[in-house]
C-alpha cells in the first residue's frame, strides 16, 4: 500500500497541475539535485586549475631531459602541486554521478605542443596565485585558507623559478 502511494504521488501532482513544492517548503525533490553551492563550484575551478599546472610541470620536466636526469630543481615543485591537489580533492564532496570539473588541456587537439619554458611556468604560477587571492573573499573561511596557502606556495614558485632560469 505504502509502496503504491509514494510511486502514485508524483502523477497525483502532475495530474492535479501541483508542483511538490506547492505542497513541502523547501527544496522541490522532484525537480532533479539541487544546483553546487558556490564554494564547490570555486573549488571545482582550482582544481581544474591547480591539474593544469601540474601538467605544465610534467610537460616541462619531461621536455628538458637533460635536467631529469640530474635532477630537476622543478621536480619538488611539481610535487607540491601534487600535494595541492590532494589537499584541494580531500575537500570537495559530490553527489555520486556527479561531473567533475576537469583540467583544461595545455595544447589544442591535434596540435603539436609547445614546448613549456620556465617563463611559462612563472606565468602560470604568478596567474595561479593571483587568481587564488581574488576567490578569498568569496569563499568558507577554511577554503579561504587552503586557497592563501597555496596562493602562498604559488608566489615562491616564482621566485625559485626565477633562479632556475
Amino acid at each position: 500500500m505504502l509502496l503504491a502511494s509514494a510511486a502514485a504521488l508524483p502523477a497525483l501532482l502532475a495530474t492535479a497541475g501541483c508542483r511538490s513544492s506547492d505542497l513541502f517548503t523547501g527544496p522541490d525533490p522532484l525537480a532533479g539535485p539541487p544546483p553546487l553551492s558556490h564554494g564547490v563550484v570555486t573549488l571545482q575551478a582550482v582544481i581544474a586549475a591547480e591539474e593544469t599546472l601540474v601538467q605544465l610541470y610534467k610537460r616541462a620536466i619531461a621536455d628538458d631531459l637533460a635536467a631529469t636526469a640530474r635532477g630537476s630543481p622543478l621536480k619538488p615543485l611539481l610535487a607540491q602541486h601534487e600535494q595541492h591537489l590532494l589537499q584541494l580533492r580531500a575537500r570537495l564532496i559530490l553527489p555520486p554521478g556527479w561531473p567533475t570539473a576537469k583540467a583544461s588541456p595545455t595544447t589544442q587537439p591535434g596540435a603539436r605542443p609547445v614546448r613549456v619554458t620556465i617563463a611559462r611556468l612563472r606565468e602560470a604560477e604568478r596567474a595561479s596565485a593571483a587568481g587564488l587571492v581574488r576567490r578569498l573573499a568569496t569563499v568558507e573561511p577554511a577554503l579561504a585558507q587552503l586557497f592563501a596557502s597555496i596562493a602562498a606556495s604559488d608566489a615562491t614558485h616564482v621566485t625559485a623559478l626565477s633562479g632556475a632560469s
